[in-house]
């Protein structure tokens, strides 16, 4: 019998109840959103700046547009007036894409001033902003929010009070993508979580489909963020199928364990909406 929660399947989470338990953060406070100095637990590498800059700046707006396009774009909205929120956005290589597929109406936030530099660089739409403080001041503000750093900076309590900002600051019908490491790879899942002190979990389809379910968000889909999309480089073709090879295998140990795990890229994404 295959386990329920290998499942990734929204039918064995119970929204209200999950809706009705607050976070410690909740606990702690009338609300989340009061007017509060955000302090946030990674050290190092925080959440709201971008951490997978190459050390070619430039190279990087060129091998992002190909990973963003591949990954991201799908997901999008088709109306290019949307208004878009991008946070962490770095020099602002998922912002310049946006702009490139035709969305004009968007804006880039990092806390870091000198990635915001390259962005401005480039006349990219950026501004130096912390994330928690600017959404708890936008509210009902944007069509969709797309994180452009990894959930795992954030400790669990933090990721609930994140989603909900974003919940808030989302107009009726908004979407949010967001994305994390993927625990369920027993290749990589660990030492992802390892190598970083500033990661502080990982998630499965299961887990990330719960927070965001526990948030507020309906119509969720989980999807994996896949590496090898550069089709001009060779290499990609035998990365492409290597990966596809192995994650095969490991699907069928999975079922052999009762356990049905569908997503084993090293990194995992959510499409959600706001209703």
């Amino acid at each position: 019998m295959t386990d329920q929660h290998g499942q990734g399947s929204c039918g064995v989470v119970n929204d209200n109840e999950l809706r009705n338990q607050p976070s410690q953060e909740q606990s702690d406070s009338p609300t989340p959103f009061e007017s509060r100095k955000w302090k946030l637990s990674a050290r190092l590498e925080p959440f709201d700046s971008f951490w997978q800059t190459p050390k070619d700046i430039e190279k990087g707006y060129r091998s992002f547009f190909q990973y963003y396009k591949h990954n991201y774009l799908p997901h999008l909205p088709s109306n290019r007036q949307s208004r878009i929120l991008v946070i962490s956005c770095g020099p602002g290589y998922l912002v310049k894409l946006l702009n490139d597929q035709g969305y004009h109406n968007v804006l880039g936030i990092d806390s870091d001033p000198e990635k915001i530099e390259y962005a401005r660089k480039r006349n990219l739409p950026c501004e130096v902003h912390e994330a928690f403080p600017y959404l708890q001041d936008a509210v009902e503000a944007f069509d969709v929010i797309i994180p452009e750093q990894e959930l795992n900076h954030l400790t669990l309590n933090e990721i609930l009070v994140f989603l909900k900002l974003c919940w808030r600051s989302l107009r009726p019908n908004g979407t949010l993508i967001v994305y994390g490491l993927n625990g369920a790879n027993p290749l990589v899942g660990s030492e992802n979580l390892a190598h970083n002190i500033d990661h502080f979990n990982t998630f499965t389809e299961y887990s990330l489909r719960q927070i965001l379910v526990y948030s507020g968000f309906a119509n969720i889909k989980v999807f994996p963020l896949k590496l090898y999309v550069f089709w001009t480089n060779p290499l990609n073709y035998v990365g492409l199928v290597t990966t596809t090879i192995l994650e095969a295998i490991l699907r069928v140990v999975f079922l052999m364990y009762g356990k049905s795990v569908k997503i084993l890229t090293k990194k995992i994404a959510a499409v959600c909406r706001k209703f």
